[in-house]
């Protein structure tokens, strides 16, 4: 469980070093747990406050789906081969890792808590309570509140304050962004990472992930939306006066159009995923009409193609890119966050990079977009430094403690009394 909200001593900091507080001491592991790969990341934060990795293993991912885990065998046995390749090169044995929150149709709320004070000075005791009280009113049955971090106080009818704690006043107002997700499917996710003899040390929401690799320090500042389109799902984070304001998934990726691909031109997945990387296209081309493409037939022998122009495979992909851009644009709408959302979406993910999807995402979502590619990681082999790995690298960068809220309250003794947390001890104590 994400330890958040953790209370530490009021210091004089600049913006770049909160973006540094609470950094992993010693080497540590990062698991991007996704519907189409499992990555395994060990790194290490060198003097300089930067991220090294040491060790780095990825296998297809089996017995995941939409984020969730499916299949408990199928999915240990592929993060056991990740963690294995990783630990390998890197020399060491992981006993826990920072995992991506995208199991348990995460959801993502505002919440603003009115408390008491009476007069004096705010204490760590209260910002606890604050907390408490924001978990007590966002419980749901079969959820549990996974992240939680605060987006400002105001003291009295003072906002903007950052860190009240020592300041007087009759009533202390905290705003707070929350993610939760449901209960069952963490508790898969304990069980399975159980199994692998791995602890989760934090969970970090994947698209906020995303966007700790992605984002340029003005994009955080003035407001901008990332939409990373993966395998099997697509996730939007919303970046506010450096904040994460909002998260959505949507259960759509990648995998659909070249499950679309396979049933449309009777082709098998393997084929269809080679076809949409060369040849597909979200927008109509000049000469596709013209230009031919061969597709091999499903159940057929190799030598019986069939020719089809290229302009065919771009009717099949366009109408399920507009359905997801759609649906991306609905969530936006949804969140009712008008101009602390920005005005520039940021695309990444792996089926980011098909031809065309810029342009058809700035028509639909009627908004500034550009590719987002993860900031370098010292270590990373390049195959593992494109969009497809945005998360793994914003999950390093999580760890070397980039994008850590000021305050981090930890919810002491309350933290244990979810039913996840509580779940995850019974396994300590019996397994």
């Amino acid at each position: 469980m994400s330890k958040l909200l953790r209370v530490a001593p009021p210091a004089e900091l600049t913006p770049a070093a909160t973006r540094r507080r609470r950094a992993r001491s010693g080497s540590f592991g990062v698991l991007d747990i996704g519907s189409t790969k499992i990555v395994c990341l060990i790194a290490r934060v060198e003097g300089d406050g930067k991220p090294r990795v040491l060790g780095c293993g990825w296998q297809k991912s089996r017995g995941i789906k939409g984020g969730n885990i499916v299949d408990l065998h199928e999915a240990e046995q592929c993060i056991r081969a990740a963690v294995a390749q990783a630990e390998e090169a890197a020399e060491l044995k992981l006993s826990g890792a920072i995992v991506n929150l995208s199991c348990g149709q995460p959801s993502s709320r505002l919440m603003t808590i009115q408390w008491p004070i009476g007069g004096r000075a705010v204490t760590d005791a209260d910002l606890r309570a604050v907390l408490g009280e924001s978990r007590r009113r966002a419980a749901d049955e079969g959820r549990e509140t996974v992240h939680a971090t605060t987006l400002g106080f105001t003291i009295d009818a003072t906002p903007g304050v950052e860190d009240p704690r020592g300041m007087m006043c009759e009533t202390l107002a905290a705003q707070l962004h929350l993610v939760d997700a449901a209960s069952a499917s963490l508790r898969n996710l304990g069980i399975c990472l159980h199994g692998c003899d791995l602890e989760v040390e934090e969970l970090v929401s994947a698209p906020y992930a995303s966007a700790l690799s992605v984002l340029v320090e003005d994009e955080r500042q003035l407001g901008a939306t990332v939409v990373d389109m993966g395998g099997g799902t697509t996730s939007i984070a919303v970046y506010g006066e450096g904040h994460l304001l909002h998260t959505a998934q949507i259960h759509v990726g990648g995998w659909q159009v070249t499950n679309d691909l396979a049933r449309g031109l009777a082709t098998t997945i393997a084929h269809a995923e080679r076809i949409k990387t060369l040849d597909g296209s979200a927008l109509d081309g000049g000469d596709d009409a013209k230009a031919m493409v061969t597709v091999p037939q499903v159940g057929e022998d190799d030598d019986h193609l069939v020719t089809i122009p290229r302009s065919s495979i771009t009717n099949i992909i366009r109408p399920r890119i507009e359905e997801t851009l759609e649906l991306v644009r609905d969530r936006l709408d949804a969140a009712a966050l008008g101009r602390d959302a920005g005005a520039r979406v940021v695309l990444t993910g792996g089926a980011s990079q098909l031809v065309g999807l810029r342009e058809l995402a700035a028509q639909i979502l009627d908004r500034p977009v550009r590719l987002g590619r993860p900031l370098p990681l010292r270590g990373l082999p390049d195959p593992a430094q494109g969009p497809d790995f945005a998360t793994t690298i914003g999950l390093v960068a999580w760890g070397a403690g980039e994008g850590r809220p000021l305050l981090d309250i930890d919810p002491g003794q309350d933290r244990g009394n979810g039913r996840f947390a509580r779940f995850v001890n019974w396994l300590r104590d019996r397994v």
